[in-house]
Parts: C-alpha cells; structure tokens; sequence
C-alpha cells in the first residue's frame, strides 16, 4: 500500500534524476517512479556536453539562470564532493583577440560582478599567466568556473535513487496520458503507470511529450547540433583549463571555447548548426517529419534571417575542419589542423517562440497536476539540483 504521495518523473537525464532524488528525499514515504525511454540514463544533453561547471557569468541578473547557475555552482561542487566524483574548480578566462571584443568584455565584468561573482579583469600579460598560449588583448578570470562529469553525477543519483526504492524504468517511452479522479494515468511503452504528479523532464522531446500530456506548450523545441573536436596529445599542452571567447552579441550562442576535461583531454567546440533530427548528431541522422516540423515553425525563419550571416559561417565551419581551425586559432594559435579529432556531438534542444525569439531564461509550466519542464539547456546541468528543488517546492505546493 502507498502510503505518500506518487510521483512520476519523465526523462532520464541531468535534471529528471535531480527531480526524483530531490522529491524522495524530501518526502520519505512518496512512491517515485522514473520514466526513461532510452536504454541508459544520461544518453543525450547531459551525456554529451563539455563537462563544464558554469558560474552564471553571462545570465541576466535577476533571472532563474542566474540565480540557479550561481547556486548550482555551489550545490554541484558539494554533491561531487560527497559522492567522490571527480571535478576541479579551475575558473576560466574569457579572451578579448581584438581591441574592438573590449567593450564587450567590460559588460561581461559588470554583469557577472551584478550577478554576486568572482570576477577580474586582466590585461594580456596577467592572462598569459594563465594560458600562455593565448592570443590576448584582454581577458577575464572567473573563478568559480569548473570542470565535472555529468555522467559520473547522473550515476550517482542512480545509484541514491536505487536505495530509496525509487522505480527506474529504461526503456519506456511516455504516449499519452488520462484523468480519473484526482489521478493521472501515464500511458507508457511499457505499461500503465498511475500518479499524483507528473513532472516531465524529456529535453529533446519536451514539447512533444508536453502536447502527449494534453499540454499547449508557449514554446517549440529546435534542435542545433553542436560539433566537437579534440585535441591531439601533442596540442593538449596548449590549453591549461578553459579557454572561452567574447561572445558575439548578434549571435544566440557563446562560439567555440576550449575545455580541458576532468580526463585530462581538451574539447573545442561546439558550432551551432541546425539538426534534422531531434538527435541529429551526425549529417547523415534525418528525419523527415522532425525537418518539416522546424521548417514550418514561423519563429525557425525569423531568427534565420536576423542570423543569416552567422548561421551561414557556422554551417561552413562544420564542413570544413580548416575553418573550425582558424576560429580556434583566434584563441590559440598555435593550434593547427592536424591536432583536431573529430568527437561525439550534441544537440542543444532550444526552445523558441513563434516570434523567433529563443526563450532565454528556464521555462517550466503547469497544467493540473503535470509539471512541464520546457526549457533547460545549459547551464541546466550545472543548476540541475537548484531546478530539482525549484520544482519540489512548486510541487509540494501545488498539491
């Protein structure tokens, strides 16, 4: 018999296994239940990202990635500690290439120091201290910037989860839902499950599993894949720890950075170019209903055009590993062609309004007892505790 509240969590990754630790510890006598359609946990975002702990420095000050990234920070760095997972906390320097990245640069500073974080300006000598290899007029050192594996993390939850006898189901894929009473009714590829709340955590998927749910989500998910390489074990030595550069600001994304992981290995990447699957990570990966669902979502083609001249060198960069080079190069030049290897890619599920805009902050919306996790790129993994408790606290008060 029951004897607490039934919750049902959907998606396996990063944030739907915080969700599920934070609701059985929260209350011992719920009955948690994990949905996961893949056959592994953590097989998509968070299994596929560069590993990086991000302070918060670029997030709106007031806003939930701010506030969460922050903390998150915070609240990752005590959990690997715990769990004995490996992570450094190595800060990071974010390189101005050319006197004109400057300005940006200072507006990075006053936002990451309006956001409460450990934050100095460097010239280039002071930065070369840091990397010597960098080309550098300026830079930013950020302290609290670090380094995990995100697998490693989601083992761990897995294994939390398994002694609290919470039910992990791989393998079941979430198509549809009813009411009856007070309950819902999750209809699976495995069954029948039966809830008090539903929390749906499903990514790449969320909107499709949102509308599944008989939800209207304000948002549509368009996946970019992001491309990585890594560097020879002869170029390694070229990168201390992380290496970003000023973000362009009429371009939604960071651009290409260099990460030294955890294994000692050094990522660069990711691009961002449009996926024609919802895991497209390959060219070759094509569905076709998936392609014509972006192609025909009027907010794809709005930010196409505000985008076009980026969009297009990022679709270049990603055929031509010279190109991806010379970005690199930007920020280390001694990096050359020959000391990049191709390595595994990702997709970045992006929701977008049908304005064109990208929904810059967390979205998480209800219906009844459903909670819709609808956007949560990165720094997702990195916030994934502070979400978990966001949503416990929605849940627990909305019951």
């Amino acid at each position: 018999m029951v004897s607490g509240p039934r919750y049902v969590v959907i998606g396996g990754g990063i944030v739907g296994l915080a969700v599920a630790d934070r609701l059985s510890v929260d209350d011992p006598t719920a009955h948690v239940s994990v949905l996961e359609k893949e056959q592994t946990w953590a097989s998509h975002q968070t299994g596929r990202n560069s590993g990086v702990i991000h302070s918060g420095l670029y997030y709106p000050p007031g806003s939930q990635k701010a506030s969460m990234c922050k903390a998150g920070a915070t609240s990752m760095v005590r959990f690997a500690e715990e769990e004995g997972i490996a992570h450094e906390v190595c800060g990071k320097l974010v390189v101005a290439t050319d006197r004109a990245e400057l300005p940006g640069l200072q507006r990075l500073h006053d936002r990451g120091l309006a956001n409460g974080l450990e934050v100095r300006r460097l010239n280039a000598e002071q930065a070369r201290e840091y990397e010597p290899h960098i080309s550098a007029v300026g830079a930013l050192h950020v302290a609290a910037t670090g380094i995990i594996d995100y697998g490693a993390v989601c083992a761990a939850l897995v294994r939390r989860l398994e002694r609290r006898g919470v039910l992990l189901r791989l393998g079941t894929e979430v198509l549809g839902a009813t009411t009856r009473g007070a309950e819902t009714l999750v209809q699976t590829s495995t069954g029948t499950i039966a809830a008090d709340v539903v929390v749906a955590c499903a990514g790449l998927h969320s909107d499709l599993v949102a509308r599944r749910l008989g939800h209207s989500p304000s948002a549509r998910i368009i996946p970019f894949r992001g491309e990585y390489y890594e560097l020879t074990p002869e170029a390694t030595p070229l990168v201390q720890g992380l290496i970003y550069p000023v973000p362009n600001p009429d371009f939604p994304f960071l651009g290409v950075h260099l990460t030294r992981g955890v294994d000692g290995h050094v990522h660069a990447g990711p691009n961002a170019v449009l996926a024609f699957a919802r895991e497209g990570y390959t060219w070759g990966t094509i569905k076709p209903r998936e392609v014509y669902d972006a192609l025909t979502f009027p907010g794809f083609w709005k930010l196409a055009r505000r985008n076009y001249r980026a969009g297009s060198k990022e679709m270049a960069r990603s055929a031509s590993r010279r190109l991806f080079g010379d970005s690199l190069r930007r920020l280390v030049p001694e990096i050359r062609d020959e000391h990049l290897t191709k390595a595994t890619a990702g997709v970045r599920a992006q929701a977008m309004k049908p304005d064109g805009s990208l929904v810059d902050d967390f979205l998480i919306e209800r219906t009844g007892a459903i909670v819709h996790v609808l956007n949560a790129p990165s720094p997702a993994a990195t916030a994934a505790l502070e979400i978990a408790r966001h949503i416990a606290a929605l849940v627990t008060s909305g019951r």
